[in-house]
C-alpha cells in the first residue's frame, strides 16, 4: 500500500491542481475495469477528456504498468492472488473494489446526488456471485480464504490458503474499505474541495497510535477498524434486498445466463450473509501465524476436542509495553515464541490467541490445538493474552474489547467455546502468578462469564 499511495502522489505532484475524482477515474481506465455494472453507477471512464489528459500523463510518466498491476485483480491458478496489496496495519487488501468505493463517493460529493452505487460495487455483487456459484458448499466456504505473503518486509507474492472464492478476504476487507471510505466523502458538502487521493489513503491506512490510547484515541476512521465500522454503516441495510437486487441487476446488464432469481437464490445468499456477518463482523481480524513470521510447531501438535468450557486470560508481563503497530505486535510474537521454544523447551508459543493494541489478534496455537497456556489446565480451555503488563494499568478499551465481546462471540458462535463457558484470570488456576495483572485482573472480575 505504501508503494501505491508513493506511485499515487507521484501523479499528483506531476499533474497540480488534479481532482481526486478524475484521478480514480483513470486509474479506472488504465486497469481496464468499465465493466457494464461500474459504467452504469459510475459512467464510463473514457466519457471524460480530464481522464484522457490524465491517462497520457500516467503512460508518458512509464507507470502504466505498476498501476495496470497493481489494480488489476486475479487468482492464478498457483493460488497466488494478484492486484492486492499488505497495508501498513498488516492486512491484504484488493484495489480495485477500494477504488470503486472511494469514486462512487467522489461521485456522489461532486454532483450532491446519493451514493447508491457503494454496496453494489464494493461488496453487493462480489458476495452475491460467490454465494452462488458455490451453492454446493457450506457457506462458509463460500468466503475467503486469506493468505500470505513471501515477505512482509519486501511483499511481492500473495499466496492463497486454500482453493480461492470470488470473495477472497483481501477483496472483503477492500469491499468493506471502500464502502466505509465511499460513504464519508459522499458525506461532504458539494461546496467542500474533497482531499487529494493520496492523502485520502494515508488518512485511512498510514496512520499512527499513541502509548497509552491505542485504537481509544483515535475518532476517525481507520484500518483496524473496518470491521466494526463497515458494521455500523451497513448492517441497518436489508442486505438480503440489497444482494438480491445487485444480482438482478448483474443478471440485466451483463446477461449472465446461469443467474436465475428463484428461491433457491435467495436461500444462498441469506445463508451467505449469515456466513458473512459471523466470520466478518462478529469475528475479530486475526493475524495467521504465517504472517507474523512463526515457526514451525515442533512435534506434532495435539487436538483439542471441542467446544471447551473455559477461557483463561493472561497478559504477558513480558513484553511489557502494548504494541501498536503490525511490525512491533510481529516483533513480540516472534519474540514470545522464541522465548517458548528455546528458553523454556516447548513446542511452540503457549498462547493460543494473543491481543495486540494494534486492534488485532494474533494466532497462536489457534482454535484446534492444544496450548501451553494455563498448567493443568490446557486441554479444557483456551489461554488469551493481552501484550503489555497490567498490573497497574489497564490495556486499551477496544483491545479488551476485541477479547470480551468479539473473539468470545466468534468462539461461541463457531462451536469452539461452550455457551456456558467460563472466563478465569491465569492466577485463579496456579498459586505462583500474578497474571493477568492486579489491574487487569480487578477489570475481568466484572465481565460476564467470570466465575470465582
Amino acid at each position: 500500500m505504501d508503494s501505491f499511495i508513493r506511485a499515487v502522489q507521484q501523479v499528483e505532484d506531476s499533474n497540480p491542481g488534479l481532482s481526486s475524482l478524475a484521478l480514480v477515474r483513470a486509474l479506472r481506465r488504465t486497469a481496464g475495469h468499465d465493466d457494464a455494472m461500474t459504467i452504469h453507477f459510475l459512467g464510463a471512464s473514457f466519457n471524460h477528456s480530464d481522464t484522457e489528459v490524465l491517462e497520457t500523463a500516467i503512460l508518458n510518466a512509464s507507470s502504466f504498468s505498476f498501476f495496470d498491476k497493481a489494480i488489476h485483480h486475479i487468482v492464478t491458478d498457483y493460488g497466488e492472488e494478484r492486484g492486492v496489496v499488505l497495508a501498513p496495519d498488516g492486512t491484504t487488501v484488493a484495489l480495485a473494489p477500494l477504488l470503486l468505493g472511494i469514486e462512487s463517493g467522489l461521485k456522489a460529493q461532486m454532483e450532491a446526488t446519493p451514493a447508491v452505487g457503494i454496496f453494489p460495487l464494493t461488496l453487493g455483487r462480489t458476495l452475491g456471485l460467490s454465494f452462488l456459484s458455490l451453492q454446493d458448499f457450506p457457506p462458509s466456504s463460500r468466503l475467503g480464504p486469506n493468505g500470505c505473503w513471501d515477505s512482509v518486509d519486501h511483499p511481492k507474492v500473495f499466496k492463497l490458503s486454500r482453493p480461492a472464492t470470488l470473495a477472497t478476504d483481501a477483496v472483503i476487507n477492500a469491499g468493506m474499505d471502500g464502502a466505509i471510505l465511499g460513504m464519508d466523502l459522499s458525506s461532504l458538502p458539494a461546496s467542500e474541495q474533497p482531499p487529494a487521493l493520496s492523502d485520502i489513503l494515508k488518512g485511512y491506512y498510514s496512520f499512527i497510535l499513541h502509548e497509552g490510547q491505542g485504537l481509544d484515541g483515535l475518532s476517525s476512521h481507520v484500518s483496524p477498524r473496518r470491521r466494526e465500522i463497515s458494521r455500523t454503516i451497513l448492517a441497518p441495510l436489508d442486505l438480503h434486498s440489497q444482494v438480491m437486487e445487485t444480482l438482478a441487476l448483474v443478471w440485466k446488464l451483463e446477461k449472465t445466463e446461469w443467474i436465475s432469481l428463484d428461491t433457491g437464490v435467495g436461500k444462498a445468499v441469506k445463508d451467505g450473509l449469515q456466513a458473512f456477518v459471523h466470520k466478518y463482523w462478529d469475528c475479530p481480524q486475526f493475524i495467521p501465524r504465517c504472517q507474523w513470521g512463526a515457526k514451525a510447531h515442533k512435534g506434532t501438535p495435539i487436538p483439542l476436542s471441542l467446544p471447551l468450557k473455559y477461557l483463561y486470560v493472561h497478559h504477558t508481563y513480558e513484553p511489557s509495553s502494548p504494541c501498536l503497530s503490525f511490525p512491533n505486535c510481529s516483533r513480540n510474537m516472534r519474540a514470545m515464541q522464541r522465548f517458548h521454544q528455546e528458553d523454556r523447551g516447548w513446542n511452540d508459543i503457549g498462547y493460543s490467541f494473543v491481543v495486540g493494541s494494534d486492534g488485532y489478534i494474533y494466532e497462536g496455537r489457534g482454535w484446534n490445538q492444544l496450548g501451553r497456556h494455563t498448567r493443568g489446565h490446557n486441554d479444557i480451555g483456551y489461554g488469551v493474552s493481552i501484550i503489555g503488563n497490567y498490573s497497574a494499568t489497564l490495556p486499551s478499551r477496544h483491545a479488551m474489547n476485541l477479547l470480551r465481546h468479539h473473539l468470545v462471540r466468534c468462539a461461541v458462535d463457531g462451536g469452539r467455546l461452550a455457551p456456558s463457558f467460563t472466563i478465569h484470570g491465569h492466577r485463579q488456576m496456579v498459586n505462583y502468578t500474578a497474571c493477568p495483572g492486579d489491574a487487569f485482573f480487578s477489570e475481568i472480575r466484572s465481565w460476564e462469564h467470570f466465575r470465582v
